[in-house]
């Protein structure tokens, strides 16, 4: 089993789902009108169920972020240097992710972002971001 890649359950299978297909997945809820990730059965602001998915546009900035240059735990010690980053979405949420095609030195706050997608193996696939145009 690896201990990297994510285990899809009820609540977050059609997100894994749609990140194989190319689709950004997001949750937004009917009773407050806010947007929210990660995938959960109820809003996270008014503690509502009345959540459905909605496709996310896919660009946002980069809200904060990390060049890691060591971690010694397999597989991640094979992918030094890499940017850590949390990306705040144009609709709201912010997600963790990597920052990749870029330059580690052109990796900045308030960089315009758009979502890209990594196959890990045949089943999964994640939402990485790349610079945007803005």
């Amino acid at each position: 089993m690896r201990f990297d890649l994510p285990t899809p359950d009820d609540d977050t299978r059609p997100f894994w789902d749609a990140a194989r297909e190319g689709r950004l997945l997001i949750k937004r809820c009917a009773a407050c009108g806010r947007a929210h990730h990660y995938p959960r059965p109820f809003c996270p602001y008014c503690w509502s169920p009345d959540v459905s998915w909605e496709q996310a546009r896919g660009t946002g900035i980069v809200y904060t972020f990390s060049v890691v240059h060591k971690n010694d735990l397999p597989p991640f010690n094979e992918r030094v240097p890499y940017v850590a980053a949390v990306v705040e979405l144009d609709e709201g949420p912010r997600l963790m992710t990597n920052v990749v095609d870029c330059d580690l030195d052109d990796v900045a706050v308030g960089m315009p972002v758009e979502v890209a997608f990594r196959a890990i193996d045949d089943t999964v696939t994640i939402p990485v971001f790349r610079p945007g145009s803005g």
